[in-house]
């Protein structure tokens, strides 16, 4: 069923929360004249201007600033009773957003397709993937409901719910001496060449965490961001990566993996919700199949 809330005012939040009328109709796959022209009609039923328009873009006025908290609950409230008329019968409807990590496409984007067009029918997934910086912001925008993420630290907040924590991982040539035996002391680390995502991904500040406490020297001399650009650096002899050994092709010949010891590193695979979305029957549905389910895939690619 459509909103009970005038689109025009989903678009206002879109607006101002992008800051440009170009970014709105990208994400939302509409002309920009449409919001150009629906923008303008919502400010003739104020009578007052909501938006400043800019040669980068657009800023609300003083009034649009004192609207957007008050029209953001009544557009949650109003999905939410949407939601209510529409699973009266007990079935989840509704489009779900889901992000994923680039390494986790492949193990999660086909059977989490699979699982909810069987059992859900009447729920439409929205994937996207990114890496966690990328996905967290779009978390905290709104922009999606859920999202698969990577942990450095100790997951204690009740928004996120953990997968999995694999431990990490020295990755290497087959045949290098460093990645010969199943463990490695983490002192051992200290002036081998390491192929590293850049600040400020939350692997490389924990290595700085680590070098101060431990007084050992980490030496980046290449950086990667995506996990298969670390391996096929390794592969080329680059130097060694740092992983979990979780989403990446870990019968490659080609590779050999140490488990980090003294301390062991533990990372976690969690599953992070937003706050800002309404709080549907079919978000929870999706959320609880991918507590569920996700365990169990990452443990058959481990």
């Amino acid at each position: 069923m459509q909103t009970i809330l005038d689109p025009k005012w989903h678009l206002f939040i879109t607006v101002a929360k992008l800051g440009s009328l170009t970014q709105a109709a990208i994400t939302l796959d509409v002309p920009q004249s449409m919001i150009s022209r629906h923008i303008s009609q919502l400010e003739r039923a104020c009578g007052v201007r909501l938006f400043n328009r800019t040669g980068r873009g657009v800023t609300l006025t003083d009034f649009g600033r004192e609207l957007l908290p008050r029209i953001e609950i009544i557009a949650g409230e109003a999905e939410e009773l949407a939601d209510v008329i529409q699973t009266s019968g007990g079935l989840p409807i509704g489009e779900v957003r889901v992000g994923l990590l680039h390494s986790a496409v492949g193990p999660m984007a086909g059977p989490l397709f699979e699982l909810v067009r069987e059992r859900y029918p009447r729920v439409k997934l929205h994937l996207c993937e990114g890496s966690s910086s990328q996905l967290e912001e779009l978390i905290a925008d709104g922009r999606i409901d859920m999202a698969i993420l990577l942990r450095e630290w100790d997951v204690s907040t009740n928004e996120e719910f953990v997968l999995t924590q694999p431990k990490l991982m020295l990755v290497g040539r087959t045949g290098e001496a460093a990645v010969a035996q199943p463990t490695i002391d983490l002192e051992a680390l200290e002036g081998l060449p390491l192929v590293l995502p850049c600040r400020p991904h939350t692997l490389r500040l924990r290595l700085e965490k680590l070098s101060k406490s431990h007084k050992i020297d980490f030496n980046c001399v290449v950086e990667a961001d995506s996990i298969r650009l670390q391996w096929e650096l390794v592969a080329a002899g680059a130097g060694y990566a740092i992983t979990s050994g979780l989403f990446e092709r870990v019968h490659d010949s080609r590779f050999a993996m140490s488990r980090i010891t003294n301390p062991e590193l533990i990372r976690s695979v969690v599953l992070s919700s937003s706050l800002r979305r309404p709080n549907s029957l079919a978000t929870r549905t999706v959320q609880k199949l991918i507590e569920q389910e996700a365990p169990r895939l990452l443990r058959n690619i481990a």
